[in-house]
């Protein structure tokens, strides 16, 4: 009998447990407070819609309101009647997002992949030297890295944007190291025993497993990189190299003396700016649960 009751209390515990936390999570307090939260931080981004749908005379008199009481979608397509090259501005972020997304996702899976898997000395202590660097604040290395692309003729140039993204960073070889480390060790040995080597290991077995943390790296990247506005400034000086980010606030140019900026055609920019960013993260979300629950670092979701 007591054996009967010690093999049984586990599971009671755990169906007890799992009743507690499915009632914690379908609580009408926890919907309301949700749905407040979620209210309130869509707020900003409702306003910038307003914004973006307000006539010239809205502007001028500056009279914006939080719910939009215009709606000029003719907006949306005067922002590529500027004088200012709109769809090039696309272009070149998508270029620039691009290479940097191809850099980090490639260097990350192979250095994540070395870190954790490789056999050499002094590799837990040149670990330890990589997760450091994320305690340098950019800031630092902002000059000296101009200095250096200068020296190398790449400024005015893609290059300075794209080309340190081949060399990974600390918080992405974390991630896939972290993954790397949980799966189970027995599927290269396996491998190596039909005759693969590392990079045959890591390009036909580890890479498909790597999908989620290599998707969500990507990820990661091309919203730091869509959105980045000091490097482009640093480096680029033509006007046709300059991506949107940098090209949103040159629109506060176009107005004439004595004139409001045309804070719609701003906020239409910031617009075409943000969407791409909430498409991404809606395809992509599943990816980034599952870089979690599939054996990835502990709290990244």
């Amino acid at each position: 009998m007591a054996t009967a009751l010690s093999t049984a209390a586990p599971g009671q515990s755990v169906r007890s447990t799992e009743r507690v936390v499915r009632a914690k999570r379908s609580t009408p307090f926890s919907y309301a407070t949700l749905i407040i939260v979620s209210a309130v931080l869509c707020v900003p981004l409702v306003f910038v819609i307003s914004i973006a749908l307000s006539s010239d005379q809205t502007v001028n008199a500056n009279t914006f309101t939080i719910i939009p009481r215009e709606f000029h979608w003719e907006n949306f397509t005067r922002v590529f009647g500027t004088e200012l090259p709109m769809q090039r501005f696309l272009l070149n972020s998508v270029i620039i997002s691009a290479g940097a997304v191809a850099g980090q996702v490639l260097s990350s899976g192979l250095v994540g992949y070395a870190f954790a898997r490789l056999r050499a000395p002094g590799k837990n202590a040149l670990f330890i030297i990589v997760i450091a660097t994320m305690m340098i604040p950019s800031q630092i290395t902002m000059i000296p890295q101009f200095l250096l692309f200068k020296e190398l003729g790449w400024v005015n140039t893609y290059l300075p944007l794209i080309v340190p993204n081949f060399f990974s960073n600390a918080f992405n070889v974390f991630l896939v190291r972290q993954f790397v480390s949980r799966l189970p060790s027995e599927i290269d040995e396996a491998a190596m025993v039909d005759g693969l080597g590392f990079f045959g290991i890591y390009r036909r077995i580890m890479l498909p497993m790597l999908a989620p943390v290599l998707i969500a790296i990507g990820i990661f990247t091309l919203t730091a990189t869509w959105g980045d506005f000091m490097g482009p400034l640093i480096y680029l000086n033509d006007e046709s190299k300059m991506p949107l980010a940098l090209g949103v606030q040159y629109i506060t140019s176009t107005s004439q003396a004595l004139q409001a900026p045309p804070w719609n055609l701003v906020m239409v920019g910031s617009i075409l700016l943000t969407l791409p960013m909430i498409l991404v993260y809606y395809l992509g979300q599943r990816y980034l649960y599952e870089m979690d629950i599939s054996g990835g670092s502990a709290g990244v979701k």
